[in-house]
């Protein structure tokens, strides 16, 4: 059984009369212990295919599998309850709560997804190094610290598969070394990481690397 399935999407966007295809019949499978890096220029299709992959968006053609359950074409309610027991995503911006300090926003992922452990918390704040920041909140924040306690928030669940949309981008190089850690991790045993990203140091990581160009695999 895949991890991951996503078969023949498609995602149209409408500005006025103009249509724009951003998805063009897109398939792709994950493996357990996989890990698939999605490359191409901007404007190739990269976020809006992790969007549909993690049921954030719905194709408008095909369908998207998790673990075998279809995942495409339910209510955004039933989606969201999908998504939090099987995905820890971690966007380019707004993975976290405002309002919430790192550690709440790590307990809030986890109660999400019905595995509150106080114990992994504790780890993962210790993994991330960000221990010492456990009570900041977001504002107070460096970038690198931002985006270390985004990568601690997909993780919060232990999710079967990541998903992370150019992880990497405002990032210095230390950072980028230690996700690039945590992603080899997550290999080891046996869960699935999908990423968008420009970084042909993270590229360089995967198992695969799927070209994107003009909303089509690029086989080129």
């Amino acid at each position: 059984m895949y991890a991951l399935n996503a078969h023949e999407l498609y995602r149209f966007f409408h500005i006025g009369d103009d249509e724009t295809a951003a998805l063009r019949g897109i398939s792709l499978h994950l493996s357990p212990g996989e890990i698939v890096a999605v490359t191409g220029p901007s404007g190739s299709g990269k976020s809006t295919l992790l969007a549909c992959m993690t049921g954030l968006d719905e194709p408008d053609g095909g369908y998207v599998e998790a673990a075998g359950v279809r995942l495409s074409r339910r209510s955004e309610a039933e989606r969201a309850r999908l998504r939090a027991a099987n995905f820890g995503i971690l966007l380019q911006s707004g993975n976290l709560f405002g309002h919430l300090t790192v550690e709440q926003n790590i307990r809030f992922q986890m109660l999400l997804a019905g595995r509150p452990d106080e114990t992994r918390i504790r780890l993962l704040l210790e993994s991330v190094s960000l221990a010492h920041r456990a009570q900041a909140f977001p504002t107070g924040l460096s970038g690198g610290e931002t985006a270390r306690a985004g990568l601690a928030v997909a993780l919060a669940a232990d999710p079967l598969v990541l998903v992370a949309d150019e992880p990497t981008a405002e990032v210095d190089r230390d950072t980028e070394s230690r996700l690039v850690e945590h992603f080899k991790a997550r290999r080891e045993a046996g869960l699935t990481t999908l990423l968008a990203t420009h970084s042909k140091a993270l590229a360089q990581t995967a198992d695969r690397i799927i070209r994107l160009k003009d909303g089509r695999i690029d086989n080129e």
